[in-house]
């Protein structure tokens, strides 16, 4: 069910404020449970960000790096949010083998393999400068 619903007259129901935010939460919790149950990549990036989110949260770095290394890990999550949208809506137009469906596929992964580079430099530069372990 989407925020605008219509009627079976033709009408469209807008739902604003706080039913609109509602069924933006329950639509959003729809899409997180499958990529949590089906996406192979989400489910480890998303296990990678419940143990950095908290490494970045108790190590002793400055307020815009904790934010940094915190946005890092979001990044790659959005981005293979998004990637996997492109690859859904691919497969639904046609599963045949066509040039363009395994460019759209192609270019969609691009953004992660970016977003996992940024991870890495963000948390390469500032990590060491604070790990106990001298890294």
């Amino acid at each position: 069910m989407t925020a605008d619903q219509p009627l079976d007259t033709g009408e469209v129901v807008r739902r604003t404020g706080l039913r609109r935010l509602l069924f933006t939460l329950v639509n959003s919790g729809k899409g997180l449970r499958f990529l949590l149950r089906k996406e192979e990549a989400f489910q480890l990036e998303a296990l990678l960000a419940c143990v950095l989110i908290p490494v970045a949260i108790l190590l002793p770095v400055s307020p815009v790096e904790r934010v940094l290394l915190i946005g890092a890990v979001f990044t790659v999550l959005i981005v293979e949010v998004l990637n996997t949208s492109i690859e859904l809506l691919t497969d639904r137009v046609s599963l045949d083998r066509h040039e363009l469906s395994g460019l759209a596929k192609d270019l969609g992964s691009l953004p992660v393999t970016l977003s996992l580079l940024l991870w890495a430099t963000v948390w390469g530069v500032i990590v060491p400068k604070y790990w106990p372990f001298g890294i």
